[in-house]
């Protein structure tokens, strides 16, 4: 029997990317780490690949840094797709679309003020999706992703920051108030999904999320039940909450979600692995 061809990860060295490659490499699946010094070799070589998934972005310092935004999103991802030998390729992209939108269905119409700096990353983010999903390779995806919990948590993320202060002994802080709420996919899950979705997803669009929204109060209990003291910058109040992420798609081919926050991510991330 013939051995599968490599899974590809493009953006190896972020956190989402590094975790994907250390998961294929526990499971004994061949597996190429491109980080940002490969990249370019990579594009030159025209191989046949097996699944490439394109884990290249920004994320919180896209304000600040909007022509790298761009040029994560879709510029190197326009070469990446004119690249040759590529059948399968999947595109990470983020919840983050339906910022503006009332549902979060995978085929529904999206809103974005292109004068608002925010709306920046959506937009990219969107262009990108549309090159792939106008590409002919039905074997190229979109993945949305959701907000991420799990070891080795960066402190740029909202999650990472509590924990950050948590682990240094300090009074948490959350800077909104207890009533406003996000939707959370566990880290263990997008390990799992991601190359399941790359390989043989049945469509070339899905929501990657817990389908389920958990508020900030959630959040600080779960801290405190790990020995963090935690308070609210804001007064109570029913704070911002987004419209419920749709994962039935997600659900219906690969089974349903774990609950994110039942671990204690305050201890060593190598006990966690």
């Amino acid at each position: 029997m013939r051995e599968p061809l490599p899974i590809t990860v493009l953006g190896a060295e972020g956190w989402i990317g590094a975790a994907l490659v250390a998961d294929l490499k526990r499971c004994q699946r061949p597996v190429v780490a491109i980080g940002r010094l490969q990249l370019q070799d990579w594009l030159a070589d025209c191989q046949a690949q097996g699944p490439v998934i394109y884990a290249i972005g920004l994320t919180a310092d896209f304000r600040l840094r909007p022509y790298d935004t761009v040029q994560a999103h879709v510029s190197l991802l326009s070469q990446v797709l004119q690249r040759e030998g590529i059948k399968q390729l999947l595109y990470l992209s983020s919840t983050r679309v339906y910022a503006r939108s009332a549902s979060t269905h995978e085929d529904s119409p999206l809103v974005c003020l292109s004068s608002d700096s925010s709306d920046l990353y959506n937009l990219s983010k969107l262009l990108g999706e549309a090159l792939v999903l106008h590409d002919q390779r039905i074997g190229c995806r979109v993945v949305r992703l959701s907000n991420v919990v799990g070891p080795g948590q960066p402190s740029s993320t909202f999650i990472g920051s509590l924990l950050r202060d948590a682990r240094s002994g300090s009074l948490v802080t959350i800077q909104q108030s207890a009533g406003a709420a996000k939707d959370y996919v566990a880290l263990a899950d997008v390990l799992r999904l991601l190359p399941l979705i790359a390989e043989a997803g049945r469509h070339r669009l899905y929501n990657l999320g817990g389908g389920c929204d958990t508020s900030h109060a959630q959040v600080a209990a779960w801290l405190r039940a790990q020995g963090s003291e935690v308070e609210f910058a804001l007064p109570p109040a029913e704070g911002l909450a987004f419209p419920k992420l749709e994962i039935d798609r997600l659900c219906s081919e690969f089974g349903s979600v774990s609950e994110p926050f039942r671990q204690n991510l305050l201890m060593d991330d190598s006990l966690l692995r």
